[in-house]
């Protein structure tokens, strides 16, 4: 009974906040549900034959999960997925309760849950998850997150209850992750790439793992793709990346449209090509590939299915907008902000296109926006590109843009509101040209939800 009325008190509330116009109602109908029915997630999904894939990292979880519940689509399976990205506990509830019957079916035989990195060790807790991805772990707001090392240790601890019956696959290309999935009594496969044409010549300076979590000595690369992410080893103790299981190799980038890679695992080579830009694009697509083909999805159907992938809400996100094409890229913390600039001046060598960078310091944004001289703005100095900030801290965009040597003519200042700092930008740019929008989470949900309302995109909880 408690089930039941957790479901109908959910699903009450989610319609009523969406006739309103108050959001999604992704949020709060998990947190009435789970007030009925504290054990609601762990029921649900333990019904769920084929059991449930959990998708954790700071950058990308949204992309990758994406990804995976579109090939298991396309593979036949009918899956719950908490897809609007709400990756709290209550948000992971809400998804399963819009799905659920009355009578306790889970409305699916598979599960795609993405979770917060704060959010993993219960989420793990109440599903115990047959497979658990782990992407990335990168800085990330650390007025809410604390340090690297406070997540490392938390989901090291989760992991650790995990049983035989899991399998945890990690981007081994990441020192911290391949520190905390060693001596797991849960299976492990390692991820990663061998990447010759798209590396780094040196560490960025934002970068989170420099030293060895054995011995604390300096890491070695021998090659560096992404931040921290690349193919590392102690000079001291001899700890070093593992063997990898799966391997990304010769990758091709397409400007902000499109990528391809190939794929060799269980002894196969297969060429995948997906409509999603960026060496960070690559990583997501190798782990989808792995966790799928590990699922049982053959070749041809992952391969058919990351084709006609489109990526999610915000995240190079093309939208048709008053005759301009503008595409919304979001950015969250420095790693994540640098692999976008990386990819937009990656051509030239300079940003030429026009940038609106909206940035909010609103609680899922983060409150302190210290981190933003962590990012190299430095890259955007080259180029003839305006370069527009807005946002509830665009002023101090504006101002780190001139200390990071941009020329002033080419800075504006728009509104601090976000749809007349998105209009006034728009105004900005000629007809049929093109421009990118760069915004934190919640300046993003706000751009969009403007869109929305003027009919050049769907509600994010409905795509």
């Amino acid at each position: 009974m408690r089930l039941v009325g957790g479901v109908v008190a959910a699903r009450a509330i989610a319609r009523l906040i969406r006739t309103l116009g108050r959001g999604g109602g992704t949020s709060a109908p998990g947190l009435v549900a789970e007030w009925i029915d504290p054990a609601m997630l762990t029921r649900l999904t333990s019904r769920l034959p084929h059991g449930s894939i959990v998708v954790a990292g700071t950058n990308g979880k949204t992309t990758t999960s994406r990804m995976i519940a579109d090939v298991l689509t396309a593979h036949g399976h009918k899956v719950v997925h908490n897809r609007s990205g709400s990756n709290l506990v209550r948000g992971v509830v809400s998804a399963f309760a819009a799905q659920a019957s009355l009578t306790g079916n889970p409305g699916g035989d598979v599960a795609v849950i993405e979770t917060d990195e704060a959010a993993f060790p219960e989420i793990v807790r109440l599903v115990r998850p047959r497979l658990v991805l782990l992407n990335n772990l990168f800085r990330d707001q650390l007025d809410r997150y604390g340090e690297l090392d406070t997540i490392a240790r938390t989901w090291k601890t989760s992991l650790a209850s995990l049983g035989e019956e899991t399998t945890v696959l990690f981007n081994a290309d990441d020192p911290g992750l391949t520190a905390i999935t060693r001596d797991l009594a849960a299976a492990t496969i390692a991820f990663g790439l061998c990447e010759r044409k798209h590396t780094l010549q040196l560490l960025p300076h934002a970068a989170d793992a420099a030293t060895c979590y054995a011995c604390s000595a300096d890491l070695h690369y021998s090659r560096i793709y992404v931040s921290h992410l690349g193919e590392w080893q102690c000079p001291s103790c001899g700890v070093k990346r593992p063997d990898l299981d799966v391997v990304g190799r010769d990758v091709e980038l397409a400007g902000v449209e499109s990528l391809a890679m190939t794929i060799d695992q269980h002894g196969e080579s297969d060429r995948y090509e997906i409509g999603v830009p960026g060496l960070y694009n690559a990583y997501n697509t190798l782990a989808a590939v792995a966790a799928t083909r590990h699922a049982g999805v053959p070749h041809e159907t992952v391969r058919t299915a990351l084709e006609s992938f489109r990526s999610a809400f915000g995240r190079i996100e093309r939208v048709s907008y008053r005759g301009r094409k503008l595409t919304l890229a979001l950015v969250k913390n420095p790693v994540g902000f640098n692999e976008v600039l990386r990819m937009l001046t990656a051509a030239t060598g300079a940003l030429t296109v026009p940038t609106l960078i909206a940035i909010n310091d609103l609680h899922a944004d983060g409150r302190d926006v210290s981190w933003l001289w962590d990012v190299d703005f430095e890259l955007l100095a080259r180029g003839d590109g305006m370069l527009g900030a807005t946002g509830l801290r665009g002023a101090d965009m504006a101002n780190r843009l001139k200390y990071a040597g941009v020329a002033e003519d080419r800075i504006r200042s728009f509104p601090t509101g976000l749809a007349a700092g998105l209009d006034a930008f728009v105004n900005q740019i000629p007809d049929g040209e093109q421009a990118y929008i760069l915004p934190t989470y919640t300046a993003m949900l706000e751009i969009r939800k403007t869109l929305a309302d003027r009919g050049a995109v769907e509600t994010f909880w409905q795509q």
